[in-house]
Formats: structure tokens, sequence, C-alpha cells
């Protein structure tokens, strides 16, 4: 069990840099920050980019299920129901992501054909993306909340592997702290694209610490 735990974290890790690199290859440009609007950031992106980070991308999201399995090892021992919870949530927000990251190559590819066809249709195309994918980013917004409130409020009932401490830095509050990098347009434009993977590159890295310290205890309490 106890390599398992630690197995899972690692993977949820990988994931993170993996999906992260795969989403700085489809998001990031040096306009990213300033021509976001109507998804025009794309037309700075090169195809061959859109090409690599959807297969980085889509491969790597498969590794944040177990991920989130590492997470619900480390809060059973508190509450299992609501370690559960946090299990599906997570499941559930990589589900959603997963759908929106994958069609993230071919909202560019239609981006860089904007003159192939009339501005009429290239405007309906981006509106129906918009209503029936970029719509997905509010759920997910709303899980990661969810997630969040419960993991927090599970490390503070106890006996949870984590400190109490980490109950405020749930994946919300990293997020959050993160979206700041906004008012240095200089770092805000290479964590913004990759915003979510960055989150989750802290938090399972503070998840992973707050393992080896639950075993440390537990070596110092047998001796």
């Amino acid at each position: 069990m106890k390599d398992k735990i630690a197995l899972y974290g690692i993977i949820g890790l990988t994931a993170s840099v993996l999906v992260g690199i795969g989403e700085y290859f489809l998001h990031y440009s040096p306009m990213v920050l300033s021509a976001a609007g109507n998804y025009d950031f794309f037309k700075y992106v090169p195809l061959s980019n859109l090409t690599t980070g959807h297969f980085l991308a889509v491969v790597g999201l498969l590794l944040y299920f177990p991920g989130y399995f590492h997470v619900y090892y480390m809060l059973k021992s508190g509450n299992r129901a609501m370690a559960k919870g946090v299990l599906f949530l997570g499941i559930a927000a990589f589900a959603v992501g997963g759908i929106w990251i994958g069609s993230r190559a071919f909202l560019g590819s239609i981006v860089h054909l904007e003159g192939e066809m009339p501005v009429a249709t290239y405007q309906l195309i981006l509106n129906s993306y918009t209503n029936h994918l970029e719509i997905l980013v509010l759920g997910l917004r709303i899980i990661i909340l969810l997630l969040s409130i419960v993991f927090s409020v599970t490390i503070l009932k106890g006996k949870t592997f984590y400190k109490r401490w980490m109950a405020a830095l749930n994946p919300l509050f990293i997020l959050l702290i993160l979206l700041l990098t906004m008012l240095i347009p200089s770092v805000g434009k290479h964590i913004v694209p990759i915003l979510m993977n960055v989150t989750h590159f802290i938090f399972f890295s503070l998840s992973l610490y707050h393992y080896y310290l639950h075993l440390k205890s537990k070596r110092y309490e047998t001796r």
C-alpha cells in the first residue's frame, strides 16, 4: 500500500508535467495575453505545435486519474466518504478537462483558416465552439471549487495524512495565487496558458511531501 500511494502521487505529478508541456505547445505564443479575444492568440501558435501539444496533452491527461487516487488514500483515514467525494470530483474535473483540451488543436486549426472562409461562417463556427466546448471551462471551475472545499474540510476534520495547514493549499487557492502572475506579464504569459497544470504540479508536490512526512513520523513512532 505504501508504495502504491507514492507511485500514484508520482504519476499525478508526471501528468502535470506532460499535460503542462502539451498545453504550452497548444496555447503559448508571445501574444497569448494581448490577443486573447475571439481565440486570436492561436494565429501565433504554429500548426506543428498544435499537433505536438495535442498528443502530449491527451496522453498525459490519463495520468491525472491515478494522481487523485493518491489524494484519496491520503484523505481516507480521516473520512472515507469525503475522500471518495474528492476522488470522484478529481476524476470528473479531468474527464471534463480532457474533452476540452482534446478540442484545442482543432480550434487552433480553424483559427488558422480564418481567411479561407466567409467572415460570417467563421464566426458561427467559433460561436458554436464557445457554446459547446469553451463552456466546459466554467464547469471545470465549479468542480475544482467543490473539490477544494471537500478536500479542505476533510483535512480540518483531522486524522488524514496531511498536516492541517495543507487545507489552505487546496487546488483553488493555488490557482488563484498563480493568477496573480498576470500582474507581471513577462511571467504570466508563461504560466496562464498552463495554469491548471502548474497548480497540480504544486499540489501533488505538496501532497507527496506530506506523504513522506507521514512515513517519517510512523517510523519514529515504531522506534
